[in-house]
């Protein structure tokens, strides 16, 4: 007897049938879309995201992640509810790009770090887009705007940690019951500060990983590159989606119908083009934001940072690519990347009037040649600067931390 068809498999098959079919009717535009996401990955993501891909796989073997978690546990425990390690995730999320994070929370779950529900808020709010992109592509290369970075960027990192904070209530009543926890088996008895236990937690984690150090960064070269072709795969893979579409004609209904639902809720509706590419692809998003004609910068920025955090199709297909062999489960994921861009539309509206004055009078750190330049060229520029966020994020955690610390040693003294 045969079993009825999954509806949902049947509908994927459909669609994959029909994009097949596009294809096969419009091969020049999908040649030239495949050739247009080649090089946004080759120039934009590739360098930014491969050198902290091989980063991260080597700080986790040597024990520099359990080092940094050990430190951050006294405030990300209470604010996140996120075990310490997820600090450093934190971190080197907001200085890599979008699914870097993820990645690592794959790993820490592998661990058992972290368990389903600290895992899926991590992923939530550590998804972000990298500086490299937001001030070397966006700012600079689609607004022609290098002073437009602090905006955008205080909007989408500041719009991050609110959804942290409101994800901190996801899973509260089911935490507790997943035996998957932090530490799992017995725990080593604790002795000294918490700098000695940091280094403890380093040194164990250095011992439990066991593989040389040559071993290690074969393994972490492989990984990166390994990790690096499945997102230009994605990346090509949906440019080339919207590029059929467009020629079809079936991406004009799409924009008239968003047109329709910004004029109602009185938003210019030209930037119906950058929603709607943005919904699928970030970099597509963010180009048409900073093209849309006629329309105030405030609102083209104010797409911009949506766009940036919402992420786009792609990224959301990254994310479940490098999570499907976890239990980590997609829509807490999908549900914070739509308040993020929400919270983030909305803190580009609140802090233009207050920085409007900065952003007319900022001198532009890069001369209009280098903007004339593939986003290659911009890398020497805004390199260091996802190293300095880095370190400087990871440098504000550990002094918030070591307040919490200081204050819930002297809440103990004085209950003694």
């Amino acid at each position: 007897m045969m079993r009825a068809a999954n509806p949902g498999l049947l509908l994927i098959s459909l669609l994959a049938a029909a994009l097949a079919g596009l294809i096969l009717v419009y091969p020049e535009p999908s040649l030239q879309a495949s050739l247009r996401g080649i090089s946004i990955w080759w120039d934009v993501l590739f360098p930014a995201l491969f050198p902290f891909i091989v980063i991260s796989e080597l700080m986790l073997g040597i024990g520099i992640v359990h080092f940094f978690g050990m430190l951050l546990d006294p405030m990300m425990r209470p604010l996140f509810r996120i075990p310490g390690i997820g600090g450093f995730v934190m971190a080197i999320g907001f200085a890599s790009g979008y699914p870097v994070s993820a990645r690592m929370t794959a790993q820490l779950y592998e661990q058992k770090l972290v368990n389903r529900e600290e895992g899926e808020r991590l992923v939530a709010f550590t998804t972000s887009s990298d500086p490299i992109f937001l001030i070397g592509a966006v700012s600079v290369g689609f607004f022609h705007n290098a002073a437009l970075a602090g905006i955008l960027a205080s909007a989408h990192y500041g719009s991050a940690v609110l959804v942290g904070l409101i994800m901190r209530f996801h899973g509260r009543r089911s935490a507790g019951n997943n035996p998957h926890q932090l530490y799992t088996g017995a725990k080593p008895p604790v002795r000294g500060g918490i700098g000695r236990q940091a280094f403890e937690a380093m040194h164990r984690a250095r011992l439990q990983d066991g593989r040389p150090l040559s071993v290690m960064v074969t393994q972490a070269l492989s990984s990166g590159l390994q990790m690096s072709f499945i997102i230009g795969g994605l990346v090509v893979f949906f440019s080339v989606v919207m590029e059929v579409m467009a020629s079809a004609g079936i991406m004009t209904y799409i924009y008239a119908g968003v047109q329709a639902l910004l004029h109602s809720i009185g938003l210019p509706a030209v930037l119906s083009q950058a929603i709607v590419n943005g919904f699928f692809e970030v970099t597509l998003g963010a180009k048409a934001a900073g093209s849309a004609p006629g329309i105030s910068l405030m609102y083209q920025a104010a797409i911009a940072a949506w766009v940036l955090s919402w992420g786009g199709m792609s990224v959301h297909a990254q994310i479940v690519s490098l999570l499907h062999h976890t239990p980590l489960r997609y829509w807490p994921f999908a549900a914070a990347r739509f308040i993020h861009g929400l919270l983030a539309f909305l803190l580009v509206l609140l802090l233009w009037k207050p920085l409007a004055g900065w952003l007319d009078t900022a001198p532009s750190s890069v001369s209009a040649v280098d903007m004339a330049r593939p986003v290659t060229s911009w890398v020497r520029y805004t390199l260091p600067q996802a190293f300095w966020l880095l370190s400087g994020t990871l440098a504000a955690l550990l002094a918030l931390s070591f307040v919490f610390y200081f204050i819930r040693a002297c809440m103990k003294r004085l209950r003694t």
